[in-house]
C-alpha cells in the first residue's frame, strides 16, 4: 500500500521514531513534509529524471527528502556521511545532483563540496540556524509550501553509488518505470515475501541509512503501515534494549554486530527479552559459521541470510533451518539464475568455485559509464557480476570463498584497495604501496597497508603513524589503514600487477 493511504487510515501511528532523541514522526506528518519536500522540487524546476542528492547523517529529514523524490520522479543520491568533502563532492558532481540537501552537523563538510560541484543549482540544510550562503534552511524553503500532493505524482527511485575495483564509486542505475508512487513496487513486494513483513510490524535499523539495505528495509516497511525504529548508531546493549522496549518484530543486521552482541556480558545477554522478535535478516558480508551457530542458539531460528549487491542483479536467501543443514551457504537462488564460470568461460560444475553470475534479474548499468557496464555483463549481454567467487553444492546452494579479488570486507562495509593505495603512493617517503585486508575478530577485516619506503627512510613506528595520519587527513577512517607492514620490494609481476596473494600470505 501506498504510505500516503496510512496517513489517512492512521495518521497519528508512528512511522519513525528515532532511537536516541526519542523524536517520532507520525504517518500523517510524515506524509505533509513529503509533500511538502515534493512541491519545491518542482519549484525548484526539477522534474521526472532529474537528479538531487542527499548528504545527511541518520535522521528523519533523509527519509522524509527521499519520500519527497520518490513523488517527483527522481533520481535521488546517498552519499555516505563519513566521506570527506572532495570524496562527497565527487559523487554530488558525477551522478549530476541539481539540488543537494544536507543538515546542520553535516555542514562542515559539505560547505567544501560547493566550489567543487558547479551543477548544483540549489544548496538546502536542515536544522540550522543561519547557515553560510549559498546554503538556504530547508525548514523555510518548504514553509509556504503545500501539504497535499503536488499534481504530477511520479515515481522516483535511488541512484546509489557501489565502488568499482579501481576505488572509484560509480552510481548503479536502474530503469524507472512511469508510474504512480502507489503502483506496487515489485522490489519492495519481493522483500516483504521473503523476509515475513506484515502490517503492524516494527522494525529496528542499526545501520547507517545510506546504505541500500537499510534503505529499502525501511520504504518496504513505511509501504507496509510499519512502524521504523531508527538508531542513529548501533551499540549492542542498546540495541537490546530497544528491542524489548518497542516490541521489536523485525530488524536486520551485518554479522558485525552480531560479534558485538555476544561479546556482552553474560547477565546483559541472558535477561534480554527478545520475545517479540519473529524475523532477523543478515547480509552485507558472510557470516562465520561459529557466530551464526551462537545467534541462533540464543534468539532461534529466526536469522534470514541473503546474498546480493547494490547492483540487484541477483539475490540469493536461505531460512536458518536451510543454514543448519548447509552451514556456510547465503542460500539458493531466488532472483535470477546463478551461474558460476571458470576464468574460461564456462559453467563450473557442483563444488568447484568461480565468478558469480546472475541471468534474468534485474537489468542495471553504471551511469555514465558504458564501459564498466560491459565489463560485468558476460560475453553474451545476459548475465552480470559483481566480481564475487564463489561455488554451488548440488542442490544449488550458493557458497560464497571471496570477496571480489581485492576488496577488503571490514564490518560488513566494502572497501576497495586501489584509493588507499594511490593515496599513499603520492606520499614522499614512499616508493610502492599496497593495502589488503587482515583478519580481526570484531569487523571480519581491517585495512592493512604494506609499504615499499622510499631509499634511505627508516621503516619504522614513527613512519607508520605518519602514513595512517596522512590518509585519515584525505579519506574516510574506514578506508585508512589500521596498521603498516614494510617490505623492502613488493612482489609485483612484469606486468607491474600486485601479488596479494603473497602478501597477504605473509601479513
Amino acid at each position: 500500500m501506498y504510505a500516503a493511504q496510512h496517513a489517512i487510515n492512521q495518521p497519528d501511528k508512528p512511522a519513525i521514531i528515532m532511537a536516541g532523541g526519542g523524536e517520532v514522526v507520525t504517518f500523517a506528518q510524515f506524509e505533509a513534509l513529503a509533500n511538502r519536500i515534493a512541491h519545491l522540487f518542482r519549484s525548484t524546476g526539477l522534474a521526472r529524471l532529474d537528479h538531487v542528492a542527499f548528504f545527511m547523517e541518520n535522521t528523519p529529514w533523509l527519509l522524509e527528502c527521499e519520500a519527497g523524490a520518490e513523488r517527483s520522479g527522481l533520481y535521488y543520491t546517498l552519499i555516505n556521511s563519513h566521506l570527506t568533502a572532495p570524496e562527497a563532492a565527487y559523487i554530488v558532481d558525477d551522478c549530476e545532483a541539481r539540488v543537494v540537501i544536507t543538515t546542520a552537523a553535516m555542514l562542515d563538510v559539505a560547505a567544501d563540496l560547493v566550489a567543487a560541484c558547479p551543477r548544483v543549482a540549489r544548496w538546502l540544510v536542515a536544522g540550522a540556524q543561519d547557515p553560510p550562503a549559498p546554503f538556504e534552511r530547508l525548514e523555510d524553503a518548504i514553509a509556504g509550501m503545500d501539504d497535499t500532493a503536488i499534481s504530477d505524482e511520479r515515481l522516483g527511485v535511488a541512484l546509489l553509488y557501489s565502488s568499482g575495483t579501481t576505488g572509484r564509486p560509480k552510481g548503479v542505475l536502474r530503469p524507472l518505470p512511469d508510474v504512480h508512487p502507489a503502483e506496487p513496487v515489485p522490489v519492495m513486494e519481493f522483500a516483504a515475501r521473503l523476509f515475513r513483513q506484515r502490517p503492524g510490524m516494527v522494525y529496528l535499523s542499526p545501520a547507517p541509512l545510506y546504505h541500500s539495505a537499510p534503505q529499502v528495509s525501511i520504504a518496504g516497511t513505511l509501504r507496509i503501515g510499519g512502524t521504523s525504529i531508527v538508531m542513529e548508531r548501533f551499540d549492542a546493549r542498546e540495541y537490546l534494549r530497544l528491542i524489548a522496549h518497542h516490541g521489536v518484530t523485525h530488524t536486520q543486521v551485518v554479522p558485525t554486530m552480531f560479534s558485538r552482541l555476544l561479546k556482552l556480558p553474560a547477565d546483559v545477554r541472558e535477561t534480554a527479552d527478545l520475545s517479540s522478535l519473529e524475523s532477523v535478516t543478515h547480509g552485507a558480508a558472510a557470516c562465520p559459521v561459529p557466530v551464526k551457530e551462537q545467534m541462533i542458539g540464543w534468539w532461534g531460528p529466526i536469522f534470514h541470510e541473503y546474498y546480493s549487491a547494490t547492483e540487484g542483479h541477483g539475490f540469493t536467501i536461505c531460512d536458518s533451518h536451510e543454514w543448519q543443514d548447509r552451514k556456510g551457504t547465503v542460500g539458493k537462488a531466488v532472483l535470477g539464475e546463478l551461474l558460476i564460470v571458470d576464468d574460461d568461460g564456462n559453467e563450473c560444475p557442483p563444488n568447484r568455485p568461480g565468478l558469480i553470475y546472475f541471468r534474468g534479474a534485474t537489468n542495471f548499468e553504471y551511469f555514465k559509464d558504458p564501459e564498466k557496464t560491459a565489463e560485468s555483463r558476460d560475453p553474451s549481454g545476459t548475465a552480470s557480476t559483481v566480481g564475487d567467487v564463489g561455488h554451488v553444492d548440488g542442490e544449488g546452494y550458493l557458497y560464497l570463498t571471496d570477496r571480489k579479488i581485492n576488496m577488503i570486507v571490514s564490518g560488513g562495509v566494502n572497501i576497495y584497495p586501489q584509493e588507499t593505495e594511490d593515496l599513499l603512493i603520492t606520499h614522499p617517503k614512499v616508493l610502492d604501496a599496497a593495502v589488503i585486508g587482515v583478519p580481526d575478530d570484531d569487523l571480519g577485516e581491517v585495512v592493512k597497508a604494506i609499504v615499499q619506503p622510499v631509499g634511505g627512510i627508516e621503516p619504522d613506528e614513527d613512519l607508520a603513524m605518519e602514513l595512517i595520519a596522512f590518509c585519515r587527513e584525505h579519506l574516510a577512517r574506514y578506508k585508512c589503514p589500521r596498521s603498516i607492514g614494510f617490505e623492502a620490494e613488493l612482489p609485483r609481476q612484469a606486468t607491474g600487477k600486485l601479488h596479494k596473494r603473497l602478501l597477504r600470505e605473509r601479513h
